[in-house]
C-alpha cells in the first residue's frame, strides 16, 4: 500500500469539554511497555454488532488462552448508524474502559483533545511493534506527532460487491468502464433485477459512492483538502463529482429515494446476497464476512468484488480506505493488560483468527494464503493504489451528520440547482465546524 495521503486531521473543538474531560484528563498517562505476566480484568467498549462482534469474541478468547490470569469484560454500547454519538454517550456518562475499538480518525483526535486516550510510543518502540506495522500504518494511528491507535483490520472501501450468476444471466460481463457500467442496468433489468444498484440511505452508506467518484474525478489531494477543509464544499470538484454521481441516478440505477432511504447499508446487501433483487453494492470489506457467515455463501463463487471502474478522468489509480484500530485509555484501570492486548491484535494468530472470518490484517506476519478470491482482489487493488482514508470518518461529528443528510436531500433531486443547494449547506456547516 502506498503511503497514505492527506490523513492529518484537523484540530476541532471537542464535545467531550467541562466536567467529564476534566475527571478524565485528572488521570497520568500510563507508558508502561507491555508486561510480560499480565493480570486482572480488561475491560473492552464494544459497539460492533453480527459478525464483526462474533469475530471479536473470538479474538479476546484467543487472547485470553494467552493470558490466562486476565480477563476479558465488553462495556457494550449500542445505537443506529455512526456509534460515535453512544460511545460519547459513555464516556460522558463516566464509564471506565481499558480499551477503545475505533474506526474513525476524526473521533480519536476528539478522544485524544479529551484527555481519553494515552499515547503508545514508548510501548510501540520498547516491543518493536514497528516490525509488525510499517511506518504508514503507525502515521493512520498518530495525530499531532503521537501514536494512539494500533491499526489491526483494514478494508477496500472502492470495491463493488456482485453475484457472477447475475451477470451471466444479463449476458453482461463484469465493468471495466464508467459506460459499461451504466449500460449494464438496463441488461440487468430484463434480466428480472429490478433494481441494479443497491444503495442503503437511511444513515451513512450512501455516501460510498460520492466519496470514490471524488477520488475517480478530482484524486486523493483534492479529498484531503476536502476533509481538512482547505477547500470550500462548494469547490467545483466537489459539484463535478456530484453531477458523476446524478449520471449513475439518472440511468436508473436504485429505485426510488424513498426505497433507498428504506434500509441502511445491511437491509442493501440483504438486496443483493438474499433477495437476488440488486446486483451491485459499493460497502466495506466487512461484508466478505457477512456474505461468508450469514448468507453462507462461497467467496469467489457465489459472490466476487471488482474494483470501481475506470472514469478516464486522470485519477483511475485511487482507492478509498478504511481501518479499524485498537487504543488505551487514560484511566482504565489495567494498562499492562491493555498494552498486551493491543499487541495481541497485530500478532499472528489474531491475523489467522481476521483471515477465518474474510477480514485482512496489516500486520507484516500475516498469512495471505488465508484469504479468499474477494479479499485478495481488494488487497491487490489497495496495494496498487494511491489510497484516501474514508472521508465521512475524517469529518467532525457535527459536520458528518449535515454531510449525510444533504447528501439524501441529493438523492431525492439530482439536479445541477439542487447540487448548488446541497453543497452550500453543506459548506454553511463546514464554516462553523473547524
Amino acid at each position: 500500500m502506498t503511503a497514505l495521503t492527506g490523513t492529518a486531521i484537523v484540530r476541532r473543538r471537542t464535545l467531550l469539554a467541562g466536567a467529564a474531560a476534566a475527571m478524565l484528563l485528572a488521570f497520568a498517562p500510563h507508558t508502561a511497555a507491555v508486561a510480560q505476566d499480565v493480570s486482572g480484568e480488561l475491560v473492552i467498549m464494544q459497539w460492533q454488532g453480527g459478525v464483526d462482534a462474533e469475530v471479536w469474541k473470538k479474538l479476546e478468547d484467543a487472547f485470553m488462552a494467552k493470558y490466562p490470569d486476565v480477563k476479558v469484560r465488553e462495556l457494550v454500547v449500542t445505537g443506529q448508524g455512526d456509534m460515535r454519538g453512544p460511545m460519547r454517550t459513555a464516556l460522558l456518562g463516566g464509564e471506565t474502559v481499558d480499551i477503545i475499538i475505533n474506526t474513525w480518525p476524526a473521533f480519536r483526535a476528539e478522544l485524544v483533545d479529551a484527555g481519553v486516550l494515552r499515547a503508545i510510543d514508548e510501548q510501540w518502540d520498547a516491543n518493536n511493534w514497528g516490525d509488525l506495522l510499517s511506518q504508514s500504518w503507525r502515521d493512520l494511528g498518530s495525530y499531532n506527532g503521537a501514536t494512539y491507535g494500533v491499526n489491526y483490520t483494514y478494508g477496500d472501501r472502492s470495491g463493488i460487491w456482485y453475484k457472477p450468476a447475475h451477470l451471466e444471466k444479463a449476458g453482461a460481463a463484469v465493468p471495466t468502464t464508467w459506460d459499461e457500467f451504466i449500460a449494464s442496468f438496463d441488461k440487468l433489468k430484463a434480466a428480472g433485477y429490478p433494481v441494479p444498484v443497491a444503495i442503503g440511505a437511511k444513515y451513512w452508506s450512501h455516501t460510498e459512492w460520492f466519496e470514490t467518484i471524488l477520488l475517480r474525478t478530482a484524486g486523493v489531494e483534492t479529498a484531503a483538502k476536502l476533509a481538512a477543509h482547505e477547500i470550500p464544499w462548494t469547490d467545483p470538484a466537489v459539484k463535478t463529482a456530484l453531477k458523476k454521481y446524478a449520471e449513475m441516478l439518472q440511468a436508473g440505477c436504485c429505485g426510488s429515494a424513498e426505497a433507498m432511504f428504506a434500509n441502511d447499508w445491511d437491509g442493501a446487501a440483504d438486496q443483493l446476497f438474499k433477495a437476488d433483487q440488486s446486483n451491485y453494492q459499493m460497502i466495506g470489506m466487512w461484508v466478505n464476512a457477512r456474505a461468508r457467515n450469514d448468507y453462507g455463501l462461497t467467496e469467489g463463487v457465489d459472490y466476487s468484488l471488482f474494483q470501481f471502474p475506470a472514469l478516464g478522468m486522470g485519477f483511475d489509480d485511487t482507492s478509498s480506505v478504511d481501518s479499524k484500530e485498537v487504543s488505551g485509555t487514560t484511566n482504565g484501570a489495567n494498562p499492562a493488560a491493555a498494552d498486551a492486548f493491543m499487541a495481541f491484535m497485530i500478532s499472528k494468530e489474531a491475523a489467522d483468527i481476521l483471515a477465518s472470518y474474510g477480514f485482512a490484517s496489516p500486520s507484516s506476519v500475516a498469512d495471505t494464503s488465508l484469504l479468499g478470491p474477494a479479499q485478495k482482489v481488494a488487497t491487490a487493488a489497495v496495494g496498487s493504489s494511491k489510497v484516501q482514508f474514508v472521508l465521512g470518518d475524517l469529518l467532525p461529528g457535527d459536520l458528518v451528520d449535515e454531510y449525510r443528510v444533504q447528501l439524501q436531500k441529493f438523492l431525492q433531486d439530482p439536479s445541477d440547482a439542487n447540487i448548488d443547494a446541497v453543497t452550500a449547506a453543506i459548506e454553511a456547516k463546514a464554516a462553523e465546524s473547524y
